[in-house]
């Protein structure tokens, strides 16, 4: 049987001694995954179990890089908070990558991120993906955990970014589907004009990629369905590894149908879209769930 995806980033680390920096260590799935991660020889956990030690020359400046109006005593107390201080780490270089999210939300895991990490040159918007996973199949389904409604450019955004992350996870061409009920015209809504039109800016944003919308569920994956509805399916449609879902309605309640009806193994929320790797956690996260993230997380670092 082939590896899975996770199989294959463990692999690709382990015995790196990648420095993973914890910022909720007194959780206790945390603190129970970062042994496991020690043990196996995939990561150099760093938790913070209270109040993180205090902030390096190198992790200063790195935040200072970022806010340049803050002066070192201000850099300092913001650094006296654990998710900033893990942020700073990673931005400093001093760690590969940073993992929160089973007690925070969300909304602040990225704040944290914005102003340590920031976005990769020319992103312009955050995001999350999902990796959903079969035994013989994998695919990236973005965003299902940050954005609710993107407008266009923002939904060009989610793509650009999920097709990098599925360059790093799965290996191979990324073939993003821009999910809709509509496939090629079939629907007349503005929803679906929307889509239409965060196609056309992320091709112009990122010629090459292979992308193409709008496409409904069946047109996006069955190559047979595809050919039935387009007259030209082209490089996309009915061989996409990557669904990009028009608002979090859609993406959220699409991951944990497959998730539940199928038996996929949803790993993630992963946040995409930063200089460097940071994610976050669902709040029900186990520690198997935590393990496989950090594993992931780190073969994208």
């Amino acid at each position: 049987m082939a590896k899975t995806r996770v199989e294959v980033a463990a692999q690709r680390i382990k015995g790196r001694g990648l420095k993973l920096v914890l910022p909720e260590g007194r959780e206790p799935r945390i603190a129970q995954a970062a042994v496991i991660l020690r043990e196996k020889h995939l990561a150099g956990p760093v938790l913070y179990e209270g109040d993180p030690p205090p902030p390096t020359k190198a992790q200063i400046a790195a935040v200072i890089a970022r806010r340049p109006k803050l002066t070192i005593g201000m850099a300092e107390r913001l650094l006296s908070k654990p998710l900033y201080r893990a942020g700073a780490a990673v931005a400093s270089g001093e760690a590969a990558a940073m993992l929160a999210g089973a007690e925070n939300p969300t909304a602040r895991v990225i704040e944290a991120a914005l102003m340590t990490i920031g976005l990769g040159q020319g992103v312009e918007t955050p995001s999350s993906f999902f990796l959903m996973q079969w035994p013989d199949r994998a695919l990236i389904f973005a965003d299902c955990a940050v954005n609710v409604q993107p407008d266009a450019g923002e939904l060009a955004s989610i793509a650009i970014s999920a097709a990098a992350s599925a360059q790093a996870v799965l290996g191979g061409t990324p073939r993003i589907a821009m999910l809709s009920f509509s496939t090629k015209g079939s629907g007349d809504h503005p929803d679906a004009d929307k889509v239409i039109a965060a196609v056309k800016i992320a091709r112009e944003r990122a010629p090459g990629l292979l992308i193409d919308g709008e496409l409904q569920g069946d047109a996006a994956l069955s190559p047979s369905v595809a050919a039935r509805k387009m007259k030209e399916p082209g490089e996309v449609a009915g061989q996409a590894n990557v669904l990009v879902f028009p608002d979090l309605d859609a993406g959220n309640i699409a991951y944990k149908l497959t998730q539940f009806l199928s038996g996929a193994q949803a790993i993630g929320p992963i946040l995409q879209g930063f200089a460097q790797p940071v994610s976050d956690l669902s709040r029900g996260a186990t520690v198997d769930d935590i393990v496989d993230t950090a594993c992931l997380l780190l073969s994208m670092a």
